[in-house]
């Protein structure tokens, strides 16, 4: 079985130092030592300087639990350089994807930058960050891109949380009445033939995804995270039974295997891996459909060699 990782975020020294910069620019700090405590008390390692050196340990991680490929984020645009110099060293084992703020003044430029000349195949939307709906006017040259390029479309529904601007101080901009996986589907039936991917079951959405599923069938969703969102719901739902609902909505072939991996030292999740195979394993879900879920259904829809 060929397993590869549909979310991953690389995580440079470029994500960490645009975030910190944007605190050293109200308080005067040196973004340097603020990046330095913020690692030191959420205890992950920064990454080094070189994206070259960083993806090293990165492969390493890989080869070390048996990971073919992933899909990896570059988490802001100004991660994707240093993502793509990395991918371009990584034998084809690392497949970019980047953020794109659609309400940015050359957001549309730099979809297209990415997706044309820069090697990306996707592109990831955060509404309730960026506070825009996907059938907004500011949306439509982003999507046009990304079906001209065959690009997939990663759209963050649900709780966001991001943790490292938690710890530098910077706001929760975030307004969830964006984030409804139910807006996806505007955009898929507008865009047929555009690959729409919505997250971590939808991070408390759940029963939202599966609407949104179950009315377009070019939208997928991934199972990455440890879900702790299932903590929230009033009933008792558990690993299993999101799996075997969003089996029953997507079906094995609309489902891709992701981990959410983002620091060192922990590295690759390999404990997402393991819970959900082995939920999928008490399931009775046969080989031939898990092999879909991990890795068969991301190699089509990037058009992977496998």
């Amino acid at each position: 079985m060929k397993l590869f990782d549909a979310h991953l975020h690389f995580f440079s020294y470029d994500f960490f130092i645009s975030l910190a910069r944007l605190v050293a620019q109200r308080t005067g700090e040196a973004p340097e030592g603020l990046l330095t405590r913020a690692a030191e008390k959420a205890g992950f390692d920064l990454p080094p300087r070189d994206p070259i050196e960083h993806l090293q340990r990165w492969l390493a991680a890989m080869d070390r639990h048996g990971v073919d490929r992933a899909a990896a984020f570059a988490s802001l645009p100004e991660e994707a350089e240093p993502l793509r110099d990395a991918c371009a060293d990584a034998d084809d084992r690392l497949i970019p994807l980047t953020m794109v703020n659609p309400l940015s003044q050359n957001g549309a430029a730099f979809a297209r930058q990415a997706l044309t000349e820069m090697g990306f195949r996707g592109i990831l939307l955060f509404p309730s960050l960026h506070h825009f709906d996907l059938l907004d006017d500011a949306c439509r040259p982003i999507l046009e891109i990304a079906r001209d390029c065959r690009a997939v479309v990663l759209v963050h529904c649900g709780i966001l949380e991001i943790k490292v601007r938690d710890l530098l101080g910077l706001p929760r901009p975030y307004n969830i009445r964006y984030a409804n996986p139910l807006a996806v589907t505007g955009a898929a039936s507008r865009y047929p033939e555009v690959t729409f991917i919505i997250p971590h079951f939808g991070a408390g959405l759940f029963q939202e995804t599966l609407l949104a599923g179950a009315q377009c069938p070019n939208i997928y969703v991934d199972t990455s995270s440890s879900n702790g969102w299932m903590k929230l719901r009033p009933d008792s739902i558990d690993l299993d039974r999101v799996l075997e609902m969003a089996l029953g909505t997507f079906g094995p072939e609309r489902i891709l295997f992701g981990t959410d991996s983002t620091t060192f030292p922990r590295g690759w999740r390999s404990d997402v891996y393991s819970a959900q195979s082995a939920a999928l394993e008490r399931l009775g879900v046969s080989i031939p459909d898990r092999n879909l879920i991990f890795g068969e259904n991301l190699a089509r829809i990037l058009n992977l060699r496998v």
